[in-house]
């Protein structure tokens, strides 16, 4: 039994690898199950007996790289004594450098920002995409809340504005270096393009970082 299982869910990655490899070179929209099947040396009654669809395919293949929700509210709510705010700053510099080591979370950001067409057919797995950064947006607009009840937020600054400035530069920052990895380096620069906007967003940034 327990081989059957170990088995099975050798067959499962197998079929997620297959997908990455043809979705980065055709693109989602012009893969089919059919192909995914075949390049990975299964039938295509395997492919739906793991997932239900491409949609449900698409969403698992993503689900590899980005961190589950239990583990972005714990990084997000600050723990071991470590200010909140750090541990948000910390989490941006990271997601961003994991692009230069991670090889496998650099392609599948590329398939979702640069080989994707959001058909119908994928609609399922938007929805889900956009409701885990709702759901980030949403943690770090609820942390900012709270440093805005103790002023440490920029006069005009609000938590809605802070929150949505964060999510825009690591957004931003991904979407550019994917596109061309020139611009900057994850692992040396990432830590300096991240500094200006906390220390725009936060009154005593300067002494919480120099706090760490």
């Amino acid at each position: 039994m327990r081989r059957t299982k170990e088995d099975s869910e050798k067959t499962r990655q197998t079929i997620l690898d297959s997908a990455e490899a043809l979705f980065l070179e055709n693109g989602v929209s012009n893969t089919s199950l059919e192909e995914i099947a075949r390049n990975a040396g299964v039938t295509r009654g395997a492919v739906y007996w793991h997932f239900e669809n491409k949609s449900h395919l698409f969403h698992e293949m993503i689900n590899q790289v980005r961190l589950p929700p239990e583990q972005l509210i714990a990084r997000l709510s600050g723990c071991n004594g470590v200010d909140a705010l750090q541990s948000l700053f910390e989490l941006c510099i990271e997601v961003v450098r994991n692009l230069a080591s991670n090889e496998q979370r650099r392609r599948i950001l590329t398939i979702l920002m640069q080989r994707c067409e959001f058909t119908e057919e994928l609609r399922d797995a938007v929805l889900r995409h956009n409701a885990v950064i709702r759901q980030f947006i949403d943690l770090c607009e609820q942390l900012f809340a709270r440093q805005a009840n103790q002023q440490r937020l920029m006069p005009g600054i609000t938590p809605r504005i802070a929150a949505r400035s964060v999510h825009g530069m690591i957004y931003g920052l991904i979407n550019d270096w994917l596109r061309d990895p020139e611009l900057f380096d994850p692992l040396q620069d990432t830590e300096q393009l991240f500094e200006p906007l906390f220390r725009g967003l936060i009154r005593d940034w300067a002494q919480a970082g120099a706090a760490s």
